[in-house]
């Protein structure tokens, strides 16, 4: 149906009708590829084929001469130079220090970043641990830059250890006044952060009680936000009327230990051990449980191998990541090296999130200028970046599909080439799906009258979808 109203000259809208049944059908039913319901058999036996799965999966979709040098490396060279590349420290934010924070500005900083940085698989672990330790410029706020420090911290963290991650979690700016915590007492403990904590960041439902999320919110009272530390800028709003005075940070801080804001009860009783508790001995007591780093595990299985998780994977991953001292590049080499990553049922057995796509598209279409019709178009996909939609962060995988954002991923492409004058050679728009086709998709190509015809055929194809 497309390839006819391609063909045929059809307008966008036609093809934003006809596209986005089949393509939610398919892509619904090459989930399980090992079922017989995919169109398309895993290249995965051979190397290079191995060398692209893996930079689908950790790099927002490699170019073409990222793919060659890759290839050129062989699979295990490039899983240690992806593991050991320092990460690209982002450019400066104009006015990030001073004033009121531009959440728009802040994203097409981290989109343009996304897409120039010559380590892209920090960006990816960034993009990750924003979805994992979660924070939101709603209750954030933009009145002060600490959104943008969270991103730094994030991206600096991304590949060290969870005990200092986490400490670092903890005293985050954004953190303290996202869950509440930079308002704690001694006196009157707030339990947001030590629950989510325990929950959402470090052991899962079942591991914990409601004893150890009391006991955990008087340990670590006593955290408020930072104080500006700088000069005083005079911002005249000529809306209102008002000149106020806007206090300046001199640069990115962690947050501030106030000792008698802090609790001073003694000993207490958390997950079932009882000591005389600050925060670095609740993060030690926390990762001393057997559930930390399956969970830990469990999580990035599930966000680079696949939605169906093999418990014995898990706790093989979990013992090797617990005996490294949580040593989260040690966790990813184990994964990425792993039979499991590589595995035919591991081809395309993930989809795309909204970020991941669109930034893909415009690495695929040689596009970086059109990185502002990434920050337009997210909301309409259900990721807008520094705004997940609650402290669980986005879903994954099946979740990303419906027809609405179907439709909204077709749209993006539609408007990224109609914003170029000349898209790159259709030659080269199969090599964005692996030159591993569904026989629909190959005709639908074949058929193609021009350039733009089948990129647009290539970018929404499901073989593109999935990674």
């Amino acid at each position: 149906m497309l390839g006819t109203a391609v063909a045929g000259g059809a307008g966008i809208a036609a093809l934003r009708v006809v596209v986005y049944p089949r393509l939610d059908e398919l892509i619904h039913g090459a989930s399980t590829l090992t079922g017989g319901r995919a169109d398309w058999i895993s290249p995965l036996g051979a190397e290079t084929a191995k060398v692209a799965h893996l930079l689908r999966r950790t790099t927002f979709g490699a170019t073409l001469d990222d793919f060659e040098r890759a290839a050129s490396d062989g699979y295990a060279r490039t899983v240690d130079r992806l593991l050991e590349s320092t990460p690209a420290p982002a450019p400066p934010l104009a006015g990030a220090n001073e004033g009121r924070l531009n959440i728009a500005a802040l994203q097409q900083w981290w989109v343009d970043h996304m897409l120039s940085t010559p380590t892209p698989f920090a960006e990816r672990m960034t993009l990750f641990w924003h979805g994992h330790f979660t924070s939101d410029y709603r209750k954030v706020g933009a009145q002060f830059p600490f959104m943008h420090w969270q991103n730094l911290t994030w991206r600096d963290m991304a590949l060290t250890d969870l005990r200092s991650m986490l400490m670092r979690v903890t005293t985050d700016p954004a953190m303290l006044r996202y869950l509440d915590l930079g308002t704690s007492t001694g006196q009157s403990p707030n339990e947001n952060y030590s629950r989510e904590l325990l929950e959402l960041f470090t052991l899962g439902v079942g591991n914990y009680t409601e004893d150890d999320v009391r006991a955990g919110a008087r340990a670590l009272a006593g955290w408020t936000e930072p104080r500006p530390t700088g000069s005083v800028q005079v911002v005249v709003d000529a809306k209102n009327n008002v000149t106020r005075a806007q206090p300046v940070f001199d640069s990115p801080v962690t947050g501030v230990f106030t000792p008698n804001r802090a609790y001073r009860g003694g000993p207490l009783t958390f997950l079932r051990k009882t000591d005389t508790y600050d925060t670095q001995k609740v993060i030690d007591r926390i990762l001393a449980q057997p559930a930390a780093a399956p969970f830990m595990a469990r999580k990035v299985v599930q966000h680079f191998v696949s939605a169906r998780v093999d418990d014995a994977y898990v706790r093989r991953l979990g013992d090797r990541f617990r005996a490294s001292r949580y040593d989260v590049k040690t966790l990813l080499r184990e994964v990425f090296r792993s039979p499991e990553f590589t595995a035919d049922q591991s081809y395309r057995a993930l989809i795309k999130s909204p970020v991941e796509f669109m930034v893909h598209t415009l690495k695929a279409l040689n596009a970086p200028q059109l990185s502002r019709l990434v920050v337009q178009s997210a909301a309409s996909m259900g990721q807008v970046l520094f705004d997940p939609p609650d402290v669980g962060g986005w879903p994954n995988n099946d979740a990303w599909i419906s027809s609405n954002n179907v439709v909204a991923r077709v749209n993006f492409i539609s408007a990224a080439l109609g914003q170029l004058q000349t898209p790159p050679s259709g030659a080269d728009a199969a090599r964005h799906l692996d030159t591993v086709l569904s026989p629909t998709t190959a005709s639908l190509l074949n058929q193609a009258a021009d350039d733009h015809s089948r990129w647009l055929l290539a970018l929404a194809a499901p073989e593109f979808q999935l990674k």
